[in-house]
């Protein structure tokens, strides 16, 4: 199926069954990435996590069958390698694009003092117990890799905090309070760091974008309301794309949070992940089912203008 979703210069054509995964796989998608070959890495829950896809949507090989608890993020560095984050072990991993291990940060199911009720099951109301920061991680949610190798993470569901890694893997310094203030967050869910070095990170159940240095010092918030913004994809001409978790829209806007275009629907409500490709074109992790989450997949969104 294909519809034309946005406006004026920001439209596309939204094809919604792009994704060849294999016949009789469970793949319910969590995450998106693209490499400098335009391989489109989906991230899932099911028993294949990692399904690589060429451009056309077909199948090229998966991997990391078995390593993950609860996939979350996906991201690519300037050097193609893959960074994973598994929320529920609590680690954030960095693989080639075959799926060899480099490097692992954050030991197996360790869970930081927070204040939030660390036994349970059921993490989704988890950033409503934070009471206070911890360190790396409380049920860690996005990663961001810039060019001089180090790796800003954010740590949401069940904390409050962004942490700074140096290229091998070394704990820096954190930032990051509860609440709703400057420099408070209510689950930083998603981390981009633009092209200017500021830090962007999605404090999704605040509704809004905040910006910070790479200090860790607050710069701005975005004028522009999201409900729930989920995480960012930058293109190179400073776009900014950002699926909105708790409204179901797709939001465009620029680097200062000005909106450009926006499409969505209740339909669409809980998408979780977005990434663009050399051509101009942007992938989403968005359901189109009545199955929510569990119906998630990856929509291919042409550009036309």
């Amino acid at each position: 199926m294909v519809t034309t979703v946005g406006s004026g210069t920001h439209t596309f054509e939204a094809v919604e069954d792009w994704a060849k995964v294999p016949p009789g796989w469970s793949a319910p998608m969590a995450a998106v990435a693209v490499d400098s070959q335009d391989r489109v890495y989906g991230f899932n829950r099911g028993e294949h996590p990692v399904i690589v896809f060429d451009k056309n949507g077909e199948y090229l090989y998966s991997w990391g069958d078995g390593i993950f608890a609860f996939p979350h993020a996906i991201r690519v560095d300037p050097q193609d390698n893959i960074w994973i984050v598994d929320r529920n072990h609590g680690q954030v991993f960095k693989f080639t694009t075959r799926g060899e291990l480099l490097m692992t940060i954050g030991a197996k199911g360790y869970r930081s003092d927070t204040g939030a009720d660390n036994t349970a099951i059921d993490s989704r109301n988890s950033y409503k117990q934070v009471t206070h920061p911890g360190g790396p991680f409380n049920l860690p949610t996005d990663v961001a890799v810039i060019e001089s190798g180090d790796i800003f993470i954010a740590d949401g569901y069940a904390n409050c905090r962004v942490h700074r890694f140096s290229p091998d893997g070394k704990h820096l310094y954190s930032w990051g309070q509860p609440g709703s203030g400057p420099g408070q967050f209510m689950l930083p869910h998603g981390i981009w760091v633009d092209s200017r070095g500021r830090v962007l990170i999605a404090d999704r159940e605040n509704d809004r974008v905040q910006v910070f240095a790479q200090s860790g010092e607050f710069i701005a918030q975005w004028p522009t309301k999201l409900i729930g913004p989920a995480t960012f994809c930058v293109d190179s001409d400073d776009t900014v794309y950002v699926p909105e978790h708790n409204s179901g829209n797709f939001s465009v806007l620029t680097l200062d949070g000005e909106l450009l275009a926006r499409w969505g629907s209740e339909k669409s409500r809980t998408c979780h992940g977005v990434a663009g490709d050399s051509e101009g074109n942007v992938y989403f992790v968005q359901p189109v089912s009545s199955e929510g989450s569990k119906g998630r997949r990856i929509v291919k969104h042409v550009r036309k203008v």
